[in-house]
């Protein structure tokens, strides 16, 4: 029998093995750098790294790894053997603060958005002492940032603590002036919801396009999608719950708080949602959820398909960040209590976040802009790409009160009865929950649903917190020369609660609502990433030292790049598959018609032929029509590659690669339900999501 508590956190070097393991003195020191951010020197790294290295080996662990985030989107990591030479050919087991400090991988081989050129090698990895090193696959994993040379950030990591220290500085300083003088720190946290797919090993195998691009290129609409809505919350397949089972395991071990599991809407497709931890902790956890999930499944028979469209048609996936703000008394900023409208803390909160998301909706957009979430948004529960926030209406009821200057009327909190005496009493919640709506209100927290199921959520919440520190920051100078709470919340409504939508936000009333109140609408890609260099974003993320302007440019560059391959990959990999396999087969099958038409007539010309002929006729029609089209993309494809312009690029792939794709598609898909199984050379769809 599995004992969780036992088994929790056992991999990890957390603060129960340091108290055990430490002496007092570095156990404080050490304990102080993770909760205050101070210093430490050298002689304090070296007992750690003593200690450390003894427990891993202890663990079964040979090697340790500077574990980095760098701009790929994937973690990376070089291992090195705790082994040093010693006399008479023998070998010691050493590790220093140094090297527990500081690591040197090579800088040139990353994405840097320019900021190194290929000849400049040199980089570093610095240890977090906030993120717990963990065991894995033998190796003494410890989490670092990742810097050129120079000192630029050529990471995730780094510029997510920065902006944790930038709204801990802020938000102090605006308790301050509340009269909070007992918090120390403020620290954000997130808890990310993960959707994804499990299929066929087999299956995905021999299709490219899974492999090679992360979703299927072509697939016809199945007689079943997810219309029965029979997969939700369903009964979990006997395959999958013993995947399952072992993921949670493996997490728990890491010290993830692997918390629920279940079905998700569409077929084929399951979720698993964590307990909240700080953010940079969530974002590390996350990552080892995503590369766990492909190794488990691969070690079940399954393939794990984390792109956030992989079936056309139906839901694709996401990951809700949900995200929330708490001091070292335990306080959560974002929770009502009681009384929301004289609960000065929480109001400043809400409103910063009203203000926060309305002046900067182009960087939330551009936080989660990627081709495969190009894929995803504006339908089968993923939010549009129009930045909107829901509150429910009795937090929307108590901020225009406050606004016009009128009591607060508030709905009492009703118990729900169902009818049946055996069912208990429960309490009802003030606000429902809208699943449409991009950055949502929950309770204690806001859900900003638009992240892929790929994205790291560094990003996300490296935007989320340097705007809400922003505003945050205003509002303190505001309030130590003498403006008033009340006064603060009338000016956020007054000016940005345009951005608050209560409906849904699916339909076309919305749409045309959202532009008359001017918010933007960025529906790709291509049309988001130029704002991420917009002169008032580069002075926001250098206002609170995140980014230096150079920071900012490369990771615009690297985003416009990363669209542009994965797109030209698809557009690569379509007329691969087309070639070699989809031409091929329809003009075996349309060939086979004639041939029986041909047979048919020679036994008797009275025999019908219709069937036959009307296949062969359309079939060769589609054909053509899909030679011509393969031909075409591959000319424009080539001209992409040609062009050093990334941002005409994007354009190009916007306005002629992807409509020429989005025909290829249509003409395959159509073929496909006339052409003999016999004849097809991929699963479809009803195999693909059906057959676990």
């Amino acid at each position: 029998m599995t004992n969780v508590p036992e088994m929790f956190g056992s991999l990890v070097f957390n603060e129960k093995v340091m108290k055990e393991r430490l002496p007092s003195d570095v156990y404080k020191s050490l304990k102080k750098t993770i909760e205050e951010g101070k210093t430490f020197d050298i002689e304090v790294a070296n007992v750690v790294a003593s200690a450390m290295k003894d427990w891993a080996i202890e663990k079964g662990a040979t090697h340790y790894t500077h574990w980095f985030q760098p701009m790929t989107g994937i973690t990376a990591e070089k291992h090195d053997s705790f082994i040093s030479p010693a006399p008479y050919g023998n070998v010691i087991m050493e590790f220093s603060g140094k090297e527990l400090i500081q690591g040197e991988p090579d800088a040139s081989s990353f994405p840097s958005g320019g900021l190194r050129a290929t000849f400049e090698a040199r980089g570093y990895t610095a240890w977090d002492p906030s993120s717990y090193a963990f065991i894995k696959d033998k190796s003494l994993y410890i989490p670092t940032a990742f810097c050129s040379y120079g000192g630029q950030a050529l990471d995730k990591k780094t510029p997510l603590l920065r902006s944790m220290e930038a709204i801990n500085k802020q938000v102090l300083r605006m308790l301050r002036a509340l009269g909070d003088t007992e918090t120390k720190t403020v620290t954000t946290t997130v808890g990310a919801e993960q959707e994804y797919f499990l299929i066929e090993k087999e299956m995905y195998s021999s299709r490219e396009d899974l492999v090679l691009t992360g979703r299927t290129l072509f697939g016809a609409t199945p007689p079943k999608g997810q219309e029965m809505e029979d997969h939700y919350f369903g009964v979990i397949k006997p395959r999958v719950a013993s995947f399952m089972h072992e993921l949670d395991e493996e997490l728990w071990k890491l010290g993830v708080l692997a918390k629920t599991k279940h079905n998700e809407a569409a077929p084929a497709q399951h979720e698993l949602a964590p307990i909240y931890a700080t953010t940079n902790i969530a974002t590390d956890h996350n990552q080892i959820t995503m590369e766990l999930m492909k190794k488990i499944a691969d070690k079940h028979g399954l393939a794990c398909l984390l792109h956030e469209k992989p079936f056309a048609g139906i839901n694709g996936s996401g990951k809700h960040n949900n995200w929330s703000i708490s001091t070292d008394k335990g306080v959560n900023l974002l929770n009502p209590t009681d009384t929301p409208e004289k609960n000065d803390k929480f109001l400043l909160m809400l409103c910063a976040v009203i203000k926060g998301i309305d002046e900067y909706q182009d960087l939330m957009r551009v936080s989660v802009a990627s081709a495969g979430n190009d894929q995803r948004l504006g339908g089968n529960e993923a939010p549009p790409a129009i930045l909107s926030i829901y509150l429910g209406d009795v937090l929307l009821n108590m901020l225009e009160c406050i606004e016009n200057g009128e009591e607060v009327t508030k709905e009492k909190l009703l118990k729900m009865d169902l009818g049946a005496d055996v069912i208990p009493e429960f309490k009802k919640d003030n606000t429902d929950r809208n699943r449409t709506s991009p950055f949502a209100f929950t309770g204690n927290k806001f859900e900003f649903r638009m992240l892929g199921s790929s994205d790291s959520t560094a990003c996300p919440n490296i935007m989320l917190n340097t705007i809400i520190a922003d505003q945050v920051m205003q509002f303190a100078e505001q309030l130590e020369n003498g403006k008033t709470v009340y006064e603060i919340v009338k000016d956020t409504m007054k000016n940005h609660k345009r951005i608050i939508f209560n409906g849904n936000n699916y339909s076309e009333e919305w749409v045309l609502e959202a532009e008359k109140r001017g918010l933007s609408n960025f529906k790709t890609t291509p049309d988001a990433l130029p704002h991420y260099i917009d002169e008032k974003n580069i002075e926001l993320f250098k206002r609170h030292n995140i980014y230096t302007r150079e920071e900012i440019i490369s990771r615009y560059e690297i985003l416009v790049e990363n669209y542009n391959k994965a797109v030209c990959l698809e557009a690569k990999t379509m007329v691969y598959m087309l070639k070699r396999d989809i031409i091929p087969a329809i003009s075996e099958f349309s060939n086979d018609m004639v041939c029986t038409v041909a047979n048919k007539q020679a036994v008797s010309k009275k025999i019908s032929c219709f069937v036959e002929l009307d296949l062969a006729e359309k079939t060769s029609a589609i054909l053509e029509k899909l030679y011509e089209k393969a031909a075409s993309l591959e000319i424009e494809t080539e001209k992409l590659i040609a062009m050093a312009d990334h941002n005409k690029v994007s354009l190009e792939i916007k306005n002629k690669v992807i409509p020429i794709m989005e025909e290829i598609r249509r003409l395959t898909d159509e073929a496909e339900t006339m052409v003999g199984s016999d004849y097809w050379p991929y699963p479809t769809y009803a195999d693909l999501l059906f057959y676990i």
